[in-house]
């Protein structure tokens, strides 16, 4: 696969460096609690725009698949980012929503994260305000990911679109229920319950 950006490095250079940086980081001697802490976060797992549009989502089941995930998102990332010339903006690749919030909760345990980072020898870049949902299957973040590891677990690597869809279906269940805005406001009196 060819890149879709000049500027991004070859998606064969950045999927061997992602595998790499996965295999340090799974390697890593707080790995295990780095995973626990993550996986524990899951009390906080509470938007309503990213886990529920996975098909008949369970966090039970999905939790760790979805750690697998947005281990190998940071992986490619941090690849891009390395191999990329440190550029933070080109760093942001698209990735789809599930894996992104998984990310989020992984990036809350910045401590671990952190040391996690600095023996395997790598930047771990993620910021909200560039992050980019825009996934579709054959686009960068694809290629890279295809290379690294094959084909992406579609459960959670959602084309863009059809998050989009499923989130107009979302947005008419919490209305139903009486949130609005897709969560982001709701009319309940607790006193009055």
């Amino acid at each position: 696969m060819s890149n879709a950006t000049p500027n991004l490095p070859a998606v064969e250079d950045v999927a061997a460096r992602a595998r790499q940086i996965m295999s340090a980081i799974e390697a890593d001697p707080e790995f295990d609690a780095f995973t626990a802490a993550a996986l524990k976060y899951d009390d906080a797992w509470t938007c309503f725009t990213g886990f529920p549009v996975i098909e008949k989502w369970n966090l039970d089941d999905d939790k760790r698949p979805l750690l697998k995930e947005g281990l190998r998102a940071l992986a490619l990332k941090a690849a891009v980012y390395e191999l990329g010339g440190q550029d933070e903006d080109m760093t942001e690749i698209p990735v789809s929503v599930p894996v992104d919030e998984m990310m989020h909760a992984m990036i809350a345990q910045p401590q671990l994260l952190a040391r996690i980072a600095e023996r395997v020898g790598i930047s771990v870049i993620h910021q909200t305000d560039k992050e980019h949902h825009e996934y579709v299957t054959g686009d960068y973040t694809h290629g890279a990911y295809v290379a690294a590891w094959g084909e992406p677990n579609t459960r959670y690597w959602l084309d863009h679109e059809e998050v989009n869809r499923r989130l107009v279906i979302l947005e008419a269940k919490y209305e139903e229920a009486g949130f609005r805005r897709s969560g982001k406001e709701h009319t309940f009196d607790f006193a009055a319950a």
